[in-house]
């Protein structure tokens, strides 16, 4: 599968990295492309490198790893570029650094997934890896079973089978919570983030 990579940082970076050696192409991009140079290499032979454009351009799913709150600007601006592919979207508020937006989200009790509806309006969003920090990803990708999990939601069945194949993928347990308005159950905060729960203790958590 081809997948564009936006936000090619901690997890963008290093879930894009198991992609490639998964076997998919991958684009990771940047506004400054030349930056990338060593992750490519690292990636391996399926890897390369563009602008965020390109990315769009190039995957069938897009892997969105930018901070919250580039979010609205990123939907008023690539949501007709983006068509119908699928868009896996890793970030969480943080107030110190989104400000108000951020605040605004935290504050409505009403998860994450509501906003990206709305903000990715059109678009087959995936809510994904958002509940893991990378160090624990890169320490236990692939381990053996029980893998650890990695809740997702969508309003797209198709782009849930999907995902959960790219998950499976790159190492990880694919726990498909419902659509995206259920992503509040896996939000920052709730008793299944940062804690590097195992697939089976994320579905006995979230009553699955």
């Amino acid at each position: 599968m081809k997948i564009g990579i936006i936000g090619a940082g901690r997890i963008g970076g290093l879930i894009g990295t198991l992609w490639a050696k998964a076997g998919h192409e991958v684009l990771f991009s940047s506004r400054h492309p030349e930056s990338l140079t060593g992750l490519v290499q690292a990636a391996g032979e399926t890897a390369s490198l563009g602008t965020p454009d390109q990315a769009i351009a190039f995957g069938e799913v897009i892997l969105l790893s930018t901070p919250f709150g580039y979010l609205p600007e990123f939907g008023r601006t690539k949501r007709e570029a983006l068509g119908q592919k699928i868009v896996l979207e890793t970030g969480n508020p943080n107030i110190a650094r989104d400000g108000a937006m951020a605040e605004a989200v935290i504050q409505s009790g009403q998860g994450t997934g509501i906003y990206l509806r709305q903000w990715l309006s059109g678009v087959r969003v995936v809510r994904a890896f958002n509940t893991v920090w990378d160090p624990i990803l890169a320490k236990e990708a692939h381990r053996a079973e029980p893998r650890v999990g990695i809740p997702l939601a969508s309003d797209d069945e198709e782009a849930l089978r999907i995902a959960s194949q790219l998950v499976i993928d790159a190492g990880f347990d694919p726990v498909i919570v419902g659509a995206l308005d259920q992503a509040r159950r896996f939000d920052m905060g709730t008793p299944v983030y940062d804690t590097g729960m195992s697939g089976p203790e994320v579905r006995q958590a979230l009553n699955l």
